[in-house]
C-alpha cells in the first residue's frame, strides 16, 4: 500500500469529514493544484467524477484517518488531559504517529471509545470488530472473579482520568496476563511475577478476559 503523507492524510480526514456533516461532495476548487491532491488522483484514492470523491480503497485510508484523529483527541483527553482549544491542534500532530497496530492499542486502552471528545462517532476499526465477537461471558470485571481464575487485560473501563492513570501507572494494561489471588479485605492479584492489592472500586473497572473457557461457560450457565 502506498504511503501518505501527513498532507494528503489531512486531506482525505477533511474531506471525510465534510461529507459526513454537509452528506454532499465537497468542492475542491481549492485544491485543484495542490500536489497532495493531486497525488491522491494518481495513487486513484480520490475520483473527482465520483459523487463523494473518493474510491473505495480512498474511502477506507480516509476513514482510518479520521480514526487516528480522533483516537488521539481521546487520549489527549483521557490520559493528558489537554483542553481545547490545544486539543485538536496536537490531536492534528499526534495522529500521524498512530498507525496501524498502535492505534488499535490505544483504542483498547480506551475501552473501544465511540465518541471523541467532541462527540463525534469514532469509526470502528478490526480491534473494535473483534471485540464485539467475543462472548461477554468471557469478559469480567476483576471484582467478579474467584481467587485463582486468571485472564488477560481486555479493556480498563472508567472515564475518571484520575483512576484511568492510576491504573496505568500499575502497568494494568490490555493484553498482559493477570490472576486473581485473595478477595478480601483487599483485591490482591498477581501480574508479572509481582503482586498488587487494590480495592473494589477500582477492581470494577478492570477487565478481564478468561483464559479457562470451561469455567466461563459455566458461569453463563448458573
Amino acid at each position: 500500500m502506498y504511503k501518505l503523507t501527513d498532507a494528503q492524510e489531512e486531506i482525505l480526514e477533511s474531506l471525510w469529514i465534510e461529507i459526513e456533516e454537509n452528506k454532499n461532495k465537497p468542492d475542491t476548487k481549492i485544491l485543484k493544484d495542490d500536489p497532495a491532491f493531486l497525488e491522491l488522483i494518481d495513487e486513484r484514492l480520490i475520483d473527482i467524477s465520483r459523487p463523494h470523491l473518493f474510491t473505495e480503497e480512498g474511502f477506507k485510508e480516509a476513514e482510518k484517518c479520521v480514526r487516528r484523529h480522533r483516537l488521539a483527541e481521546r487520549l489527549l483527553a483521557d490520559i493528558l488531559d489537554v483542553k481545547d482549544p490545544l486539543m485538536h491542534e496536537a490531536g492534528c500532530k499526534f495522529e500521524h504517529g498512530l498507525h496501524q497496530g498502535l492505534e488499535d492499542n490505544v483504542c483498547t486502552l480506551l475501552g473501544h471509545p465511540k465518541t471523541c471528545p467532541h462527540g463525534k462517532p469514532i469509526p470502528q476499526g478490526d480491534c473494535c470488530r473483534g471485540f464485539e465477537k467475543v462472548p461477554k461471558k468471557f469478559i469480567l470485571a476483576l471484582k467478579d472473579l474467584a481467587p485463582g481464575e486468571q485472564g488477560k487485560i481486555s479493556y480498563i473501563n472508567t472515564k475518571d482520568k484520575d483512576i484511568l492513570k492510576k491504573l496505568i501507572s500499575m502497568g494494568l494494561l490490555p493484553g498482559n496476563k493477570i490472576k486473581l489471588l485473595h478477595r478480601f479485605p483487599s483485591f490482591v492479584f498477581e501480574m508479572e511475577n509481582s503482586s498488587f492489592a487494590i480495592d473494589k472500586d477500582l477492581a470494577e473497572h478492570i477487565h478481564v478476559l478468561l483464559l479457562d473457557k470451561d469455567k466461563a461457560i459455566k458461569r453463563g450457565r448458573q
